[in-house]
């Protein structure tokens, strides 16, 4: 039988032995958008062609007195004999029943699926530490935010002091275990990082170890991270062994010791240095605190200072008569209180080389400058100042329900304990101060009517 010439136009009416010649031939009919010839051989494939000339193989059948249509692949990329096994196997999944768009969709899903789940278990831990870092920044004082930062600090950063003579910084505690993947951060693996640490500093990897656990309880809340992270994997017995339990300090300024105290600090070389000390000693107010004390926050008028609160946001205490003569003599070279000698626009940044020489010239070795805040509330034990008042001027939260919702004590009240704290301080620490009569008492100005 002669070939039919390839301009003769093809029979789509009839089932047709699908040959390459065949297939080259097929041409859509004038008027319409496309067109389909059905294989004689393989049930429910179809080459369709469309108006601009485009051919495929189409998987065609019925399910549920549906029209279910398929497109196998572009008929030059496709064999004849694999596109006719492509359609024997669709057909045989309609016999069960299942539709093959949902099979082909669900397939896609798994297969998405699984690269999202390559790209999750790829994330290291430094990954997620930083997206951990801006979440929690809007939540997190300025300091808080930097101590974290400087956890998981490279190192190696030339500087002059700090560095035990290598001349560089040491890299965070926590910068080890940022090159691991996510998924890795296994009990194994932090109970080694754990033993390391503790070895080399117990007291900071400890503090590095809380952090870490409260990064992986946020990562196990994150729908991104919740299903490679291993919620417990910090919590174990050896990495907790690692780091022992923190002991509690107990340096404190004793009634006798304040005149040796008192006498070392007013021999120290800057003033700046002695009034912050002083100050600490006689507010109990917390080192950071004191040192990011501005000018504006200074009422002389109202006699109160605004203590920006890592607690509360911030909160007001009296300003006492000494401690005001204290402050009032400071030059006034930048907006802090206590500004810093050697920069520009900053305050002191480390005021524990005096503390240290004043303690060492006093005799009291140990005595750090937290103590001095261990030391106002101790002392106030002295003169029986009730305990809320002690705690709403050191920025301690209320410890009963009465503290919390009814006791309401105003700036003036504050007052009264306060000024009665400093001068009891003041007397045994052999000081002389006489506190300056105010010609007036600091009145509201009338209402205008």
């Amino acid at each position: 039988m002669a070939r039919p010439p390839r301009n003769q136009a093809l029979d789509l009416s009839e089932p047709i032995d699908l040959t390459a010649g065949v297939i080259e031939r097929l041409a859509c009919p004038p008027g319409k958008q496309q067109a389909f010839l059905r294989d004689s051989k393989a049930p429910g494939l179809r080459v369709r062609v469309t108006a601009n000339g485009a051919k495929s193989f189409v998987f065609e059948a019925k399910l549920d007195r549906q029209t279910i249509r398929r497109t196998i692949g572009d008929v030059r990329a496709w064999r004849i004999d694999a596109a006719r096994a492509e359609a024997f196997r669709l057909r045989v999944a309609m016999d069960g029943g299942d539709d093959p768009r949902v099979l082909a969709r669900q397939r896609e899903e798994a297969k998405a699926a699984a690269a999202m789940q390559a790209v999750k278990e790829a994330v290291t831990v430094g990954d997620a530490w930083k997206l951990y870092l801006q979440a929690r920044k809007p939540k997190w004082g300025v300091r808080h935010y930097a101590d974290h930062e400087k956890l998981a600090q490279e190192g190696g950063k030339a500087v002059t002091r700090g560095t035990r003579g290598t001349g560089k910084t040491k890299p965070g505690p926590l910068h080890p275990l940022l090159s691991l993947k996510l998924s890795d951060l296994t009990p194994s693996e932090i109970e080694a990082w754990a033993a390391q640490q503790g070895q080399e500093r117990q007291t900071y990897g400890r503090l590095a170890w809380r952090c870490l656990k409260a990064f992986i309880t946020w990562c196990s809340e994150e729908s991104d991270y919740k299903a490679i992270v291993m919620m417990d994997a910090a919590k174990t017995r050896k990495t907790r062994d690692a780091f022992g339990k923190a002991g509690k300090k107990k340096d404190v300024l004793l009634k006798e010791q304040l005149p040796a105290w008192f006498a070392a600090v007013h021999a120290l070389p800057s003033p700046t240095l002695a009034a912050y000390l002083q100050t600490l000693l006689l507010i109990g107010s917390r080192r950071g605190e004191l040192l990011a004390l501005r000018w504006t926050d200074i009422d002389e008028r109202w006699r109160g200072i605004t203590i920006r609160d890592k607690v509360e946001g911030e909160r007001q205490i009296p300003l006492t008569p000494y401690v005001w003569q204290l402050l009032s003599a400071l030059p006034r070279v930048n907006q802090y209180v206590f500004a810093s000698p050697v920069k520009e626009k900053a305050h002191l940044s480390d005021p524990n080389g005096g503390m240290t020489d004043a303690c060492t010239a006093a005799g009291l070795e140990g005595l750090t400058i937290h103590g001095l805040r261990r030391s106002f509330k101790s002392l106030t034990e002295w003169l029986e100042i009730p305990a809320g008042v002690v705690a709403q001027i050191m920025g301690h939260k209320p410890s009963a329900t009465a503290e919390k919702h009814y006791t309401v004590r105003p700036l003036d009240l504050l007052r009264v304990h306060h000024e009665r704290i400093e001068a009891w301080i003041l007397e045994q620490a052999g000081v002389k101060f006489a506190p300056p009569r105010a010609t007036a008492e600091a009145q509201p100005e009338p209402t205008k009517i």
